[in-house]
């Protein structure tokens, strides 16, 4: 389970919707509580899909676009990582958007997801933000629903 504040669903709804039609994402800070993933802050960030971060798929995904596919530049990474530990935070999820598609994984996300986070999904329709769910993966490397709970 993931556990997160309106506000926080706000600004992941806000952000892949002033993105539309590109894809948008994000990184999720918080800590674990038991079984319980605990969101403190959620930190959008730019896509940083280029043709060099599909480069290990097919020619067809190769040329697709933002449209259809979110990076997240690494150095975001390693920076948000840094800030997180000093905060005694620790990043445990990534958000993206789905324009005009439903908030289920693609394939393309499954092969870059990592075990542990969290992946949640928001589709966007027509510019506005609609259906939002988390996945994570198993220990098949297949995504799983997560149950969302809003905190207050």
């Amino acid at each position: 389970m993931i556990r997160l504040s309106p506000e926080h669903l706000q600004t992941i709804r806000a952000h892949a919707e002033s993105t539309y039609p590109e894809e948008c994402c994000g990184i999720i800070l918080g800590y674990m509580a038991a079984e319980d993933k605990i969101v403190v802050e959620v930190m959008p960030t730019e896509n940083a899909w280029n043709t060099e971060a599909g480069a290990e798929f097919s020619e067809k995904r190769t040329a697709e676009s933002k449209r259809r596919q979110y990076a997240i530049a690494p150095e975001v990474m390693l920076k948000t990582q840094k800030e997180a530990r000093n905060r005694l935070l620790n990043i445990i999820g990534i958000f993206h958007s789905h324009p005009d598609h439903p908030a289920i994984p693609s394939e393309c996300d499954r092969l870059y997801a990592w075990q542990g986070y969290s992946y949640i999904i928001v589709t966007v329709q027509n510019g506005k933000a609609g259906e939002l769910q988390s996945w994570s993966l198993d220990d098949r490397h297949q995504f799983q629903a997560e149950t969302i709970e809003n905190i207050k």
